[in-house]
């Protein structure tokens, strides 16, 4: 396609020819290009991709994001957000439009890892899996701990040397997994799921050491957090420093600061648990004593108030007896009345036994069809009566008796009666209607 030459005397282009023309340059002109300003008009389709455009006080330019960029984005694109994209410049030939097919995205004003962390807290914290009422307690003496982290770094030891130096008598279990990388997540949320579907463990302990923000960010994975709230068995997050603080500390059921300190929380040290059950023990033998005591108490009250209790059983077999005579005498009564009830509804049914009922509708049937035969025959009678009235009328208005008397009537050839003579004329044949019979004639004369 040659240039356009804007002093050339007339070069007409299509309207495809010159936006592919702008097409060209612009993709040819700003292959590489960084653009910063404001999101707006943010769309996510079903494609995955991403649309949305960039805008300061004077312009807009219209961006793209395709999905398999999108997907490596560690923050989510919201209206409103200053950002800095690099891209390539292009134009949709379908609606002649420039866009930014964007490659890269920067938050201005904060870190990408910083912008992530703060948009996936607000989603779980609005899904409620920081709510202190959702964790679980953790036994106060448990038995058998499970850890997942790295086997080869400084946190399991640290755990190990302080956890069996306080009590040396639990059973650790070490999942082994990455703590950092693109693989650390999926890993330690398969980890969580293999200890759940064992049931061993009654406490689980995700642990790391210290590090950069990036090292520590698997443990901000959506994905993990989900899987630390759904586990069935409570969960204790000791990742990083104290000064750290990842979304699964605040998802798991207890945080600790470091993985000493998540041994230390664990389980107190021997000779204090030892101190304590000397003092329960000691609490509980004068427990013991002040109850038995205060029941010795008692039971001598209970011996004096109840007395002799051949009296007792004296009175209640007087109550007994009396009670059975009034049950007996009830009884006989609700029997009477039962036995006159039974009587009335005998007597109720031979009233109104079948056979009577339908020898009386017999007798009515019977009745009303001889009344309905003498009905019909004197409706018959008086029919044949109005019947032979009405004829004798009809016969008498019939114009075939006014003919039967000499009259006559006059048709043309076509059927029309004929009540003047100059209605015909000479020679014209017409039908004469007699009493009985009719006449065809031929008119000699008219005489009007």
């Amino acid at each position: 396609m040659e240039p356009l030459e804007l002093f050339a005397r007339r070069q007409v282009l299509s309207v495809s020819e010159l936006v592919g023309q702008l097409k060209k340059l612009a993709e040819e002109r700003f292959d590489f290009v960084w653009v910063e300003g404001e999101v707006t008009g943010l769309r996510r389709p079903g494609s995955g991709h991403v649309y949305f455009a960039l805008k300061d006080p004077e312009a807009q330019l219209r961006a793209v994001l395709f999905r398999h960029q999108a997907a490596l984005m560690r923050f989510a694109l919201e209206d409103g957000q200053r950002v800095l994209c690099q891209g390539r410049l292009s134009v949709y030939p379908a609606r002649g439009e420039v866009q930014l097919v964007v490659d890269s995205v920067e938050p201005r004003g904060a870190g990408a890892l910083a912008l992530a962390f703060a948009q996936l807290r607000r989603r779980l914290e609005a899904q409620g899996l920081f709510d202190p009422e959702r964790k679980q307690p953790l036994p106060d003496l448990p038995q058998r701990v499970a850890v997942i982290t790295s086997p080869s770094g400084a946190a399991i030891h640290d755990f190990l040397r302080v956890l069996h130096r306080r009590f040396d008598r639990l059973e650790v279990a070490v999942y082994p997994v990455p703590v950092q990388g693109e693989g650390a997540a999926p890993a330690m949320v398969r980890a969580l799921k293999d200890l759940a579907a064992w049931g061993w463990p009654q406490v689980i302990v995700l642990t790391r050491g210290g590090g950069s923000p990036e090292d520590l960010w698997a443990f901000n994975d959506e994905d993990l957090a989900h899987a630390i709230a759904g586990s069935p068995i409570p969960v204790v997050s000791a990742v990083g420093h104290e000064v750290d603080v990842t979304i699964a500390d605040l998802v798991a059921d207890l945080r600790a600061a470091t993985p000493s300190a998540a041994a230390e929380l664990l389980v107190r040290p021997r000779a204090d648990l030892a101190a304590q059950l000397a003092g329960l023990r000691t609490r509980l033998a004068r427990a013991g004593q002040g109850r038995l005591a205060g029941l010795r108490r008692d039971w001598q009250d209970l011996v004096k108030a109840l007395g002799d209790p051949r009296r007792r059983l004296i009175d209640r077999r007087l109550a007994l007896d009396d009670l059975l005579s009034r049950a007996g005498q009830a009884l006989r009564g609700l029997a009477q009345r039962r036995h006159r009830r039974l009587w009335d509804c005998r007597l109720h049914l031979l009233a109104r036994r079948p056979d009577r009922a339908l020898a009386a509708l017999e007798s009515r049937r019977r009745e009303l069809g001889l009344r309905l035969a003498a009905a019909g025959v004197l409706a018959v009678t008086r029919r044949r009566g109005e019947l032979a009235e009405r004829l004798g009328r009809l016969r008498a208005l019939s114009p075939l008796a006014v003919l039967g008397r000499g009259y006559a009537l006059a048709q043309d050839q076509v059927g029309h009666l004929l009540r003047q003579a100059g209605q015909v004329r000479v020679g014209q044949v017409i039908r004469v209607r007699l009493g009985q019979g009719a006449l065809r004639a031929r008119v000699e004369e008219v005489e009007a």
